[in-house]
């Protein structure tokens, strides 16, 4: 089992197996047919309050991080669906739409995921 990070705006690509948008606003700039998702799971995203208190400032990420996984603590729903899918389809590609690549939120959420999957 794999969980993969990509940014929604590179190229899909087969080996990224099942593509899930992790964002809760869909990337500006991206058509549907271009994002070529096999889910948009937007529920599993940060509450908007957290987003834009957030705002990307790395600066802010530590604690993002924490509140993030407070709220995946209590978004049970969406998250057994998304590790059933990652034990289902094998490899799963988190999409964010997020310019830094090492602090967005597919980076915590892989990283919450992996902890509950065993992987970590």
């Amino acid at each position: 089992m794999t969980i993969a990070l990509k940014r929604v705006y590179e190229a899909a690509d087969e080996a990224d197996g099942c593509r899930v948008l992790v964002d809760r606003l869909w990337p500006r700039g991206v058509s549907k047919a271009k994002a070529r998702l096999d889910l948009w799971l937007k529920e599993i995203g940060p509450s908007t309050e957290l987003r834009k208190w957030f705002g990307h400032d790395p600066a802010r990420f530590e604690e993002f991080a924490g509140r993030y996984r407070k709220e995946l603590d209590a978004n049970g729903e969406a998250v057994d669906r998304l590790a059933a899918l990652c034990r289902e389809r094998g490899k799963v590609t988190l999409l964010y739409g997020a310019k830094d690549p090492e602090r967005n939120q597919a980076v915590v959420l892989r990283g919450y995921l992996e902890k509950r999957l065993g992987l970590a």
